[in-house]
């Protein structure tokens, strides 16, 4: 079973549910592993979901930790373009390390799609 992380910031976490409900099924043949506030809001899916620590504390870490490691398959962040984020350099490091590893990372739902098709086709 591949593991699949699910990230969003808090302008995005609508639009990562709604894409979670459009992807369910793809989405249970995976292992999810989120941080804390994004997974919560995917657990409302009833998809089970691993949570790591909420971003600012440390999950976009957790998460690129994991991808150095080998553990995640792919990566679903929805990013918020426009906002200010003082977690920025845990941000940087998770696409740095997302590009090290060549692990795929998608900031968008038209990119998460084909992660998933990809992935769990």
């Amino acid at each position: 079973m591949k593991t699949i992380a699910l990230i969003a910031h808090d302008g995005k976490k609508a639009e990562m549910v709604a894409f979670v409900k459009d992807h369910i099924e793809f989405l249970k043949k995976a292992h999810i592993v989120a941080t804390g506030t994004t997974g919560g809001f995917v657990q409302q899916t009833g998809l089970d979901v691993e949570l790591k620590l909420s971003g600012p504390k440390g999950g976009d870490a957790q998460i690129a930790a994991m991808a150095a490691e080998g553990k995640i398959a792919g990566i679903i962040f929805f990013r918020d373009p426009l906002g200010k984020h003082p977690h920025e350099p845990d941000i940087q490091m998770l696409m740095r390390i997302s590009d090290l590893y060549n692990v795929p990372l998608a900031t968008n739902p038209a990119t998460g799609s084909l992660i998933i098709a990809g992935l769990l086709d």
